[in-house]
């Protein structure tokens, strides 16, 4: 099949060699120094309490911001931005997540989702005129596709685009809801049906928010990122220039997922961030707060929270680098897995070392005049855009059983011809040729190779099993995603590392920490390796049963 990702490669018993092998990071340190350290001055002269209390950015703060640089970061130099590759763009999201998510947030949403449509998809005619104003700051861009009654179901929303009878603009109807920077945005990429009886159909559009027709409501009362600006926006009958569409007619679902891959690993980058500024708050208090007459440093249960954020971070930092390497050598790669994995890894991993964080200060922790509450707020709803946890969860094996199913279409073959090509998925030797000189990472790669092992017996014989109810198994699938994260956490970890090891120069602070991830990997494949569901999950309906009857 062309294009298959790199852990899909691995469902089908292939480790990619070259993969691992290309990882090469090539970054300008000097250059996110400089734009860390601006954006930390800039929140001295603008304290985020005082933003959280004001509700918004104001737009002073905003020019200063895009003088620093922060709306073109990731903008190539020809259009007028700094041209960071992605590289130093996630380490640069990394550290500005730490000093302040909520106002991070509107440079993020407007370089990893709102702009990158037209970074990837545009016109030279349409970079010229949306992304030299668009890295000045001039004209900040929201993503426009999640509507009030469609979330995650993206191929079936209801804002409507019709090209009018001159074929020269399309007519656009519909609404947009939970849209972040919209009260900021200057350019929306807005989505919308091209053919109400062909959903998916889709097609992506540029729309200023000046047009005749775009209402943009009042920001959202939020839990957190009380600076950054979240609305409804409506169109109404919005006439937008044909050469206004992004690609093709009916590349809009493409374009969406395709942007969706630099958003989920933005989101990433913003995990490790916070995993590792949880790890040095614990650090710090553990080793200053006694109990007992000793350091609580001392404990083995904090020196566990300490240890797990440490190991998350590491893990979750290879994973970033792998995807965004792959995505380096081409934008359009299908690694629909591997971000679907550094989102769901990240940002769980990350909201476990705020809580614990907060956990390790003890009382002194829930006060508001410490920063736990409002980093927790903030991070909080990281677990639910841009795909929630429970879609992440399934969405990797889903995603591979689609494209196997297309594949056996597209053959068109008989019943016995299908079980052939099961049973010989089922067979096929696995081809994992890598074979490094260290011990560490042996030990990873053979636990990396029988969770992908297991993945492809459990995806063969869940779909031989359930058929067409596959997609309804979701404890199967999730099982599987948890043994397809792990696999890919140490495969990454091994990529970052094997160059060190290969010249005998493996650091021992490396080798502890992908040993610990290891020992973590092997409980969870023990957890999760089984084909039959657990009788706790078995029992998940007879309770629900009990709560129907008790809630009416």
């Amino acid at each position: 099949m062309p294009d298959t990702g790199f852990m899909e490669k691995t469902y089908q018993g292939v480790l990619d060699e070259q993969v691992l092998r290309s990882l090469e990071v090539v970054a300008d340190r000097e250059k996110i120094r400089r734009v860390t350290e601006g954006y930390e001055g800039l929140l001295k002269e603008y304290p985020p309490q005082a933003l959280e209390a004001r509700g918004r950015v104001p737009r002073e703060m905003l020019r200063k911001m895009a003088d620093l640089g922060l709306f073109g970061l990731s903008i190539p130099e020809s259009y007028g931005g700094m041209g960071l590759n992605l590289f130093e763009y996630l380490e640069t999201i990394k550290e500005l997540s730490k000093t302040d998510l909520s106002v991070a947030l509107v440079s993020i949403a407007h370089l990893s989702i709102g702009i990158k449509g037209i970074h990837l998809f545009g016109t030279e005619e349409q970079k010229r005129k949306y992304l030299v104003p668009a890295a000045s700051g001039e004209m900040i861009f929201s993503y426009a596709l999640t509507e009030p009654r469609v979330g995650s179901d993206a191929k079936h929303i209801e804002t409507q685009a019709a090209l009018s009878q001159d074929e020269t603009h399309y007519v656009l109807n519909g609404q947009k809801t939970y849209i972040t920077n919209a009260n900021y945005a200057g350019g929306l990429t807005v989505f919308a049906q091209l053919d109400p009886a062909n959903p998916g159909h889709m097609g992506a559009f540029i729309v200023e928010t000046s047009w005749e027709g775009v209402k943009i409501g009042e920001d959202m009362p939020k839990m957190g990122l009380k600076a950054s600006s979240t609305a409804a926006i409506q169109f109404k009958d919005v006439r937008v220039p044909r050469e206004n569409l992004l690609g093709r007619p009916g590349d809009g679902f493409k374009i969406a997922m395709t942007i969706l891959n630099f958003g989920r690993l933005g989101l990433g980058a913003a995990s490790v961030g916070h995993m590792e500024q949880a790890v040095e708050d614990m650090s710090r208090r553990a080793r200053s707060r006694f109990q007992f007459g000793v350091p609580i440093e001392d404990f083995p249960l904090i020196q566990e929270k300490i240890a797990r954020a440490r190991v998350h971070a590491f893990a979750s930092d290879a994973m970033n680098t792998l995807t965004a390497s792959l995505l380096e050598q081409d934008p359009h790669r299908n690694v629909a897995i591997e971000t679907s994995h550094c989102k769901l890894f990240g940002t769980t991993r990350a909201w476990d070392a705020l809580y614990d964080a907060l956990q390790v200060s003890g009382g002194s922790g829930y006060l508001a005049t410490q920063p736990y509450e409002k980093r927790m707020r903030d991070f909080r709803v990281t677990t639910i855009f841009e795909g929630t946890t429970e879609i992440h969860s399934i969405y990797p094996p889903l995603f591979a059983l689609r494209r196997m199913s297309r594949r056996l279409d597209a053959t068109r073959q008989g019943r016995f011809a299908v079980l052939k090509f099961y049973w010989k998925q089922l067979t096929r030797r696995m081809q994992w040729p890598l074979k490094p000189p260290d011990r560490s990472l042996k030990k990873a790669l053979r636990l990396a190779k029988a969770n992908a092992r297991s993945i492809r017996w459990l995806l063969l014989a869940g779909s031989l099993w359930h058929r067409k109810n596959m997609p309804r198994q979701e404890f199967l699938l999730r099982r599987i995603t948890h043994l397809s994260v792990t696999a890919y956490a140490l495969l990454a970890a091994v990529a970052r590392l094997l160059p060190d090891a290969e010249r005998g120069a493996l650091r021992e602070e490396h080798r502890i920490l992908l040993e610990a991830l290891v020992a973590e990997a092997r409980e969870i494949r023990r957890a999760n390796r089984r084909f039959l569901d657990s009788s706790r999950e078995r029992k998940v309906p007879g309770v629900l049963e009990v709560v129907r009857r008790e809630v009416p």
